[in-house]
């Protein structure tokens, strides 16, 4: 069992290094479980709509072993493993990147974007890499290796107004290169909490439907929607399920600390 910090995201753009803004609010001793132990970040192929991912940012602690396992259960099991990060070179190492990819590419796993189950991809034993908010400049660092290994990942962005016309550029290309760009809301605001302040259709009219729509507008087909923080309630998933057919949100390793948002 390893200790882990309760810790928090905020990744606005008023914070000047935006992943350790509000990190480590509570120091709580809490029991960590490596990732194939955690069922709710792996899809079985069952067609749930309620997807569940696993931070691999450093400051999740889920330590290369800890992936590895969960590489390992995605082989065996013939599942696909779902796991997602923010800013490489900032909240996650390229090194930890090129360590999951090569392990994928060295366990035969297949690369899956978001996209490609939605469109009813054929089963197979796979993994599905996220990255999300807006992070296009450090994204496309990794065209060349994502190429290398032959994967596709899935972008899901945050912030898309804020975007300049050279970020959209760097998003498109990134498209080009056969990755999946997807909604992850417009302020990254919490949903439940929005929900509670303003009601649910201001958060769906202010954050989940124009973070689809002006993707849409600007080509791109937009199928899934992630959740800042994962923070979801069943409501929630009625209402965006009327506009794209998925939904992600997070599954945790670690217990004792609040409860997974993921309704595996």
């Amino acid at each position: 069992m390893r200790d882990v910090a309760r810790r928090e995201v905020d990744l606005h753009h008023n914070v000047g290094v935006h992943w350790h803004a509000a990190t480590l609010l509570v120091l709580l001793a809490a029991c960590q479980s490596d990732i194939g132990d955690v069922d709710g970040a792996f899809y079985d192929w069952n067609a749930r709509q309620v997807h569940c991912a696993i931070d691999i940012d450093s400051s999740a602690r889920n330590d290369l072993a800890s992936i590895d396992s969960g590489l390992d259960r995605a082989a065996e099991r013939g599942e696909v493993l779902e796991l997602y990060a923010h800013h490489p070179g900032v909240t996650i190492s390229w090194h930890t990147i090129e360590h999951v990819l090569a392990g994928a590419q060295q366990r035969g796993l297949q690369f899956f974007t978001y996209s490609d189950l939605a469109h009813g991809a054929a089963p197979a034993a796979g993994l599905l890499l996220s990255f999300d908010d807006k992070w296009p400049e450090a994204w496309t660092e990794g065209r060349a290796l994502f190429r290398q290994y032959g994967a596709h990942v899935t972008f899901f962005i945050a912030y898309y107004p804020t975007f300049s016309a050279g970020d959209k550029q760097l998003i498109r290309d990134l498209a080009s290169d056969g990755h999946d760009i997807e909604a992850h809301t417009i302020t990254h605001a919490r949903g439940p909490s929005y929900v509670e302040a303003h009601g649910l259709a201001a958060y769906m009219d202010d954050e989940v439907v124009p973070s689809i729509q002006l993707l849409r507008d600007d080509g791109y087909e937009v199928t899934t929607f992630a959740y800042p923080f994962g923070a979801r309630t069943g409501e929630t998933d009625r209402a965006i399920l009327h506009q794209v057919g998925q939904i992600r949100s997070v599954s945790f390793t670690y217990s004792g600390v609040d409860e997974s948002p993921c309704p595996y």
